[in-house]
């Protein structure tokens, strides 16, 4: 199961992790989220030794949200040494979510 982020663990989990990290901003209600939950739970399948492949429910964390100006789920984020380095908005391909996060380790 991905790692699930909290507006009270985001720093750990996030910003301080030594890997790259796919942070997904999802909610409950949210279809096209709905859909790129299996992807999310594949890439964590496949990459989780090499990165860190993360959730974060958009309404019940609002301050993480807020920071990161989200107003479109999902929005998918990737982090590199505490800094956005990419992004999706919007549902996608697993293979485009591949191609960005393999893009870290270079």
């Amino acid at each position: 199961m991905a790692v699930i982020v909290t507006d009270e663990n985001f720093d750990e989990v996030v910003l301080r992790s030594d890997k790259p990290v796919l942070l997904d901003f999802w909610a409950e209600w949210c279809n096209p989220c709905k859909m790129m939950s299996l992807v999310i739970e594949e890439l964590h399948a496949d990459y989780r030794d090499i990165a860190v492949i993360a959730k974060i429910d958009a309404e019940r964390n609002p301050h993480t949200s807020k920071k990161y100006n989200i107003c479109r789920i999902p929005a998918l984020l990737f982090f590199k040494s505490g800094e956005i380095v990419d992004q999706q908005i919007g549902a996608t391909r697993k293979q485009v979510l591949i191609e960005k996060l393999v893009k870290q380790f270079v």
